[in-house]
Parts: structure tokens; sequence; C-alpha cells
């Protein structure tokens, strides 16, 4: 098949393109390096030893959306662009329900003028809210977000739901991520986030690799057995062939269907960092700092429809994910700019 990506130079987009041009399909990304590089594509081009088509361009831009499509006959659309950090989206709310939302509606009404009936959609276990028990379970009801980031996240859903009713010719797969971590083994593309790291893994890396002096860890006195946040970290190359699995689901279904992607293992924050040290041998200095806004004190998937209807499973141990990511950090210390 062919797919659009839309963020496609981003750190999930980057591995997945890799994951599906692997398997056979052919991509095209689009992005507009708000938070991406350019070098990532050329770098998936060198891992795969396979062209790929690439455009600088908004994914909100209705009319480049259009010309794009029209130039390339795409099959399936996996929309990956959306601001994404939590702590930023309780700042900045407006840029996150503008940019997110847009992307989506564009992406919408260009696929419905160029005849393109297949959607894969970037969620995330923030849609599941405050109040819902864990391990999170695609059959519970959307809860009430967190922040800004989750409540874009859940009216795209919804959005999308709403668009699959109506045209029946729709299929729609929405992928609730939990915390996806590491990167290719190859050590060529991984997580470069602009600035100062909103994610707990990449700000790990930064300080291991010498480029931040410490760690904040944000609150010690969360009702967990450490006292730090716990979360169901994924390696990105699991997730990235969900999104394969998906797609795939995609073309032989009509409608919204929902899916967890996730391990169902939760690490706090300290037993990342232990895990970091102990798997790399590297110490990582760090100091807590007061709860951030928007944080909940744990969560995790139950990904068992994952796994029985799109035939998929994490392989990924924490110790690769924290290999893998000090592979990435150390080999491109700078990131994308190195």
């Amino acid at each position: 098949m062919n797919i659009l990506l839309a963020g496609g130079a981003g750190y999930i987009g980057s591995h997945t393109a890799v994951s599906l041009l692997d398997s056979g399909h052919e991509v095209v990304i689009v992005d507009n390096y708000c938070n991406s590089s350019p070098v990532a594509v050329k770098r998936i081009e060198e891992i795969t030893g396979k062209k790929v088509i690439s455009y600088d361009a908004d994914v909100k831009d209705n009319v480049a959306i259009n010309i794009i499509m029209q130039q390339n006959k795409i099959d399936c659309v996996i929309h990956f662009a959306g601001l994404k950090a939590v702590g930023e989206s309780v700042q900045k709310p407006i840029e996150y329900y503008r940019n997110n939302i847009d992307t989506t509606l564009t992406l919408l009404e260009c696929m419905r003028e160029n005849g393109v009936h297949n959607f894969v959609f970037s969620s995330s276990a923030t849609v599941y809210g405050e109040k819902n028990p864990i391990p999170y379970i695609e059959t519970m009801e959307r809860g009430r977000c967190s922040n800004p980031y989750g409540w874009t996240k859940s009216m795209m859903e919804q959005i999308l739901e709403d668009a699959a009713k109506a045209d029946k010719n729709l299929s729609v797969v929405l992928l609730r991520y939990f915390n996806p971590i590491g990167a290719h083994e190859s050590g060529r593309i991984g997580e470069d986030p602009q600035g100062i790291p909103n994610n707990l893994m990449p700000y790990i890396a930064q300080v291991a690799v010498g480029r931040r002096d410490h760690l904040t860890i944000f609150g010690q006195d969360y009702a967990t057995p450490d006292g730090t946040c716990r979360r169901d970290y994924i390696h990105v190359m699991d997730l990235a062939d969900g999104h394969g699995k998906a797609v795939e689901y995609a073309a032989s279904h009509k409608g919204c269907e929902v899916f967890n992607l996730g391990t169902g293992t939760p690490y706090s924050v300290l037993e990342i960092v232990r895990a970091f040290e102990e798997g790399n041998g590297v110490r990582i200095p760090y100091e807590f700092g007061p709860r951030r806004e928007g944080d909940l004190p744990e969560f995790w998937a139950n990904s068992d429809k994952a796994q029985q209807v799109l035939k998929w499973k994490p392989v990924h141990t924490l110790e690769d994910m924290c290999r893998d990511t000090w592979n990435w950090q150390k080999n491109n210390p700078n990131g994308y700019n190195s």
C-alpha cells in the first residue's frame, strides 16, 4: 500500500516509516519540521535502502494536502502530526487545540475529496481521563482529561467516530499509545525533542550524554511504591509494528475501532532511571521538584484486544528500551544536529 504519514519525520512517524518500508509498503511523508528534522527522512532511506517521497508542508494546509494526495495514489493515512507534550499543553492550550484538531479535519476533508478511505490515528492513553480504574481497557468511556493535550485526543477521537458513522466507506483505527521510548537498533533515528525535553527518557539520555547536568523528577509523594509516577513504557519499534498491523486491519474493515498499544507493565520514574544506569553503565544525577500540573499518579494498558484482533504483541524489554535509547543518544549527542 501507499501510505501517507502526516508528521512522518517525527519520533514515532520515522520509526513507523522504517517498519512499513521493511514490510513492503511505500510511504509519503508530510512534515513541517516544527518538532522534527529533514535529516530523519535521509536516515530512513539509509536504514531501509529505499527512496522516500517527502514534502515540507503544514498538515493544516488544505491546498497543500490536496495536491500531495493528487500527486500520489494514497491508500491509507496515518496521522502523527500533533503537538504532544502534556506539560506544555497546559501552558499553550490554544496552540494545541488549533494544531491538533485542524490537522485532523484537514486530513479528513482531503481524504474525502480524493477517495481515500483508510485512516489510522495516533491517540493516547490520556483519553481515559482521571477517574477510570487501571488497567485501561478500550471498552471504558473516555474520561475527564487532566490536560489540554488529552482533551485534543479525546475530541479528535469523537470527530473520527462521527466521520466513520457518516461515511460507510471510511475505516478508522484509533491507536491509544501509552509511553513510547527507545530507538531503532541502528542508532540512526531516535527521539530528538526541540528545546528542553518534556518526556522522561530523552531527558535522561541528554543528562547521560552531558547536555544537561541533572534530571528533575516531578513529585515524590504520589501514592505509588516509591512515590514517583508510574507509566506503561513501550519500545517505539513495537509501537511502529502496531501501526503496520493497524494499516492491514483498516484495509479490510469499515467503521471505527480502538486499540491500546502498551505492555501492561508499569515502571516508576525511579525504576526507569535505575534501569538506564544499570543497563548502560552511566550515572544519572537527579533531584526532586514539585508535582507537574496534569500528571496522573499511574496508569497502564490492557492490550489483549490488540493481541487478539491485530495479532500484535510487544517483544522488546525495558533493557532493550534503555540500551537503544542510549545507543541513539551517545552516537548523536546533539540529535540530528550532531
